[in-house]
């Protein structure tokens, strides 16, 4: 079993993902390039955005086919302004006219709207009554991410910028908030997310999916794949 990931974020993903599946997929063993898979290895490559990862989609199909050891290909890319269904009908009316799979499976996961709205999922870090960090005290007035699915949030009429950056936003100042309670230097950022690498930020995020399944559905696909690998792995020994 050998999986080709293709990432649309060229910096939290790419941390992100390798410690996340390391939890998630022990059996699997990272390969720093494409061709050097073998038995239970991933290759893991990141676009640099929208519309950027389209071509490299194209090139990724291409390097599959011809040394044709990869079970799947799967790509994850956030939804942004789209809707997970508009997303993934995007993707493939990029493709559509171009090489396709031979025997490697796709798989898609969308990250709706992006990838920091599953962190913001982590219930155990967000403050039920803050009173330090004034910006998160505003968003979570607006949307308590706590008991509301982070993925239905939109941005408020004042945020200047799209969702997704009004989901970033609400991450870095729940990070901040949780901080400033515990007396501890904790920040978010897209090139520094050690907190959420670490396993039990993993773990709390699955234990919200577990008690509000309702919740984080997008999350929940990546989770069931990771689950669903493991299984095939285990079948195939």
């Amino acid at each position: 079993m050998n999986v080709y990931f293709l990432l649309e974020g060229k910096s939290t993903e790419t941390e992100v993902y390798p410690k996340w599946l390391d939890y998630l997929v022990p059996e699997l063993t990272q390969v720093s390039n494409y061709k050097d898979v073998t038995h239970n290895n991933y290759y893991l490559f990141s676009s640099n955005g929208i519309p950027s990862i389209y071509t490299d989609l194209i090139a990724a199909i291409q390097d599959i086919n011809q040394i044709n050891k990869y079970k799947y290909l799967v790509i994850c890319l956030d939804a942004d302004e789209l809707t997970v269904d508009e997303r993934i009908s995007e993707l493939y009316e990029n493709i559509k006219n171009e090489e396709q799979l031979n025997k490697t499976k796709l798989k898609i996961i969308v990250q709706n709207r992006c990838i920091e709205t599953w962190f913001l999922g982590n219930r155990y870090f967000y403050t039920k009554n803050p009173h330090n960090h004034q910006k998160f005290i505003e968003y979570s007035k607006f949307y308590n991410v706590y008991n509301n699915d982070p993925e239905l949030m939109k941005k408020p009429d004042t945020f200047k910028d799209t969702d997704s950056k009004f989901h970033v936003a609400y991450l870095r100042a729940m990070f901040t908030e949780k901080g400033m309670i515990e007396k501890r230097r904790l920040i978010y950022n897209k090139s520094y997310s050690k907190e959420i690498q670490k396993k039990s930020y993993l773990a709390e995020l699955k234990k919200r999916i577990d008690n509000t399944p309702t919740h984080l559905k997008t999350f929940t696909n990546f989770i069931n794949f990771c689950t669903q690998l493991r299984s095939e792995i285990s079948h195939s020994r």
